[in-house]
């Protein structure tokens, strides 16, 4: 008798749609089981708001949780910037796989470089926390750009560039890479320059805590570095007390030496979206071993950006 199939929550978006049938099939492999994708509409798919307007926390995940708890999927793929930092205890993160690339991009016209920009170029972003650290880069590098807040999937997005009503709009590397339009892309932003939102280019894996076959079988697909330097970033944005549409970037990157990891340096940024003003600040230790370790770590840069005036550059705390 053939087993039941499992059932996987997942966006309807072109890309939840993509990344969901990635860890579909990563999932089949661990467990030998069949997975069938449950398409779900959220509420940030549907509203024609600005996600900083409607709170961005939660708004692509909380029907996606709701049908995890009503028993309807039984397990729930998350682009994990989306996923608001406060764990429901009926739900476990069962698996952070390896993490895709973290930066993020832009798409001109003509090709263009983001430094090579005209003046007043107009460049599309629905994210405070890009339009923020663009808008300090361009102030401090002598560029003339007007940042535009535009909502919308890829398509939507890069049609505005297309269309010639923008010059250029920023995403992120990860998606285009899953929906396999990479080669659009015509400059990505280094790291140095823009600082990813938290946990950008990973996915989070949520199934029922009280499902623990499940639980130990979705862990399979677990990277343990991925892990503990999303849990940092997180960590990060929760002790400033942002929700995931505030301008705050963050990310922990592992540092090698040859083959062997020896540390992990974790950046934090916030800013005002004009870009006006800024704390950016970083920290580098060990490794963390723990998921403790690594919360402690987000939470102690985070609390070194407040007494740098960190809370004063957000605007409305979000609650």
């Amino acid at each position: 008798m053939t087993e039941k199939a499992l059932r996987l929550g997942t966006r309807r978006s072109k890309l939840a749609m993509a990344q969901s049938g990635q860890v579909a099939q990563a999932v089949r492999q661990v467990t030998g089981r069949p997975v069938e994708l449950v398409e779900i509409t959220t509420y940030g798919d549907v509203s024609r708001e600005a996600l900083a307007q409607i709170g961005g926390t939660g708004v692509f995940v909380t029907a996606l949780r709701d049908a995890l708890l009503r028993g309807e999927v039984d397990f729930a793929v998350h682009s994990l910037k989306d996923l608001p930092t406060t764990q429901p205890e009926e739900l476990v993160l069962a698996a952070v796989p390896v993490r895709e690339d973290p930066r993020d991009v832009i798409v001109a016209r003509d090709a263009l470089k983001f430094t090579d920009l005209p003046r007043g170029a107009r460049v599309g972003t629905g994210s405070p926390r890009r339009m923020a650290q663009l808008n300090a880069y361009a102030r401090t590098h002598g560029l003339d750009i007007e940042t535009v807040p535009i909502r919308g999937n890829v398509d939507t997005r890069i049609g505005y560039v297309r269309d010639g009503e923008l010059d250029a709009v920023v995403l992120a590397a990860a998606g285009l890479n899953r929906i396999g339009r990479i080669d659009e892309v015509t400059d990505f932003l280094s790291v140095d320059t823009v600082l990813p939102a938290p946990g950008q280019g990973a996915l989070a894996i949520e199934c029922a805590a009280g499902n623990a076959d499940l639980v130990a079988a979705l862990g399979a697909l677990d990277d343990p570095f991925t892990r503990v330097a999303v849990t940092a970033e997180r960590s990060l944005l929760a002790a400033l007390e942002a929700g995931c549409s505030a301008p705050v970037g963050a990310l922990a990157d592992l540092l090698a030496d040859g083959q062997t990891v020896k540390e992990m340096r974790l950046r934090g940024v916030v800013g005002t979206t004009d870009g006006t003003r800024m704390v950016q600040l970083s920290t580098t230790g060990p490794v963390p071993q723990t998921h403790d370790r690594a919360t402690a770590l987000g939470r102690e840069l985070a609390t070194e950006m407040l007494a740098q005036g960190a809370a004063g550059l957000m605007g409305e705390r979000a609650h």
